[in-house]
């Protein structure tokens, strides 16, 4: 059994009335929307979100048709994000699937964005989730000024450590943490509860980029080298920080002058990658992500020992040690 589905074990049942759900949830009478829908829910990820949502749900108190509702509008207003981020990206794929913009064009694409985000936005007014609304509003807003934050600094390549923890916090660990704290907040508990839950979220989110970031100085499975994605693409990341942090003037000049002019030459990429790695910008990074994860952790023994804290704790750890 893979890790994810041992992991999901406890709440099978409920993942599978919440995929049926949500399936509802993008209906269209628009022809053309309907069939992009149906492909939007074809080439799913892994829904690990909605697991964060349905598994802290139960340690907090328990599912209710509230806890549905808050995953189904997690799930709309990411997807309407990353069919977005594809159109800002210029980016023809996503996850080996086509991206929305790469089959039906720009236009279509952030008109389908817009579609999902109001069907998120109406499907909890109707409902008069306003505290759900309100989290995951907050999310998004993050998001979008983590992207921004990160656009205006890769102009420049100046992104300092404390700035990079802070643009993750906002565009990867604010919707983690976000779907921890509806779970809590759809199963009734305290605002104490919630609260603590939005920040055991955003520490997994963190550990969940830091990990993104490591792979692309790990060998790929495919292609049994660093794949060097972040570098082409002149992200800033925790292991090219630190190793700028702790480099003489001139490695760092050099480095700098490769990732903005040579980013696409195979053999000036893979001398940033070695650079990385003998400086030891790949371990502070695993040290980092590490350390996020276990705090995490241990905001965890608060609750009662159940299979879905088990579980929970399962899939914490399985943000850091997942192998794609």
């Amino acid at each position: 059994m893979s890790a994810l589905k041992a992991i999901k074990k406890p709440i099978e049942k409920e993942m599978e009335d919440f995929e049926r759900r949500f399936r509802v949830s993008m209906k269209s009478s628009v022809p053309l929307l309907d069939k992009i829908t149906h492909y939007i829910v074809k080439r799913k990820g892994k829904q690990v979100r909605p697991m964060f949502v349905f598994l802290s749900a139960h340690i907090a108190g328990g599912v209710t048709e509230a806890t549905y509702r808050a995953g189904i509008l997690i799930e709309l207003l990411h997807t309407a994000t990353l069919v977005h981020d594809d159109v800002v990206d210029d980016s023809n794929e996503r996850r080996g699937f086509f991206s929305i913009n790469g089959l039906w064009k720009n236009k279509i694409a952030v008109l389908v964005g817009d579609f999902l985000l109001s069907k998120g936005l109406l499907l909890s007014t109707e409902n008069k989730d306003f505290r759900l609304l309100e989290i995951v509003s907050d999310a998004v807003k993050l998001m979008s000024e983590g992207e921004l934050m990160q656009i205006e600094k890769a102009r420049r390549l100046d992104i300092k450590e404390d700035i990079y923890f802070d643009i993750i916090r906002r565009k990867t660990a604010s919707l983690i943490s976000s779907c921890c704290a509806c779970g809590a907040s759809s199963a009734g508990a305290s605002e104490d509860v919630v609260n603590h839950m939005h920040v055991f979220g955003e520490k997994i989110g963190i550990a969940f980029q830091l990990k993104d970031d490591l792979f692309d100085y790990e060998n790929s499975s495919l292609i049994g080298k660093p794949t060097g994605i972040d570098i082409k693409e002149q992200k800033m990341t925790l292991p090219l920080i630190y190793a700028l942090s702790n480099a003489t003037e001139a490695d760092k000049k050099r480095i700098i002058y490769i990732v903005k002019n040579n980013n696409n030459n195979p053999e000036m990429v893979d001398e940033v990658i070695r650079f990385v790695q003998n400086s030891g910008g790949i371990l502070y990074a695993e040290q980092k992500m590490y350390a996020y994860r276990d705090e995490a952790l241990a905001m965890l023994s608060d609750f009662p020992d159940s299979p879905y804290k088990k579980s929970l704790i399962d899939l914490v750890i399985f943000t850091t040690e997942r192998k794609y």
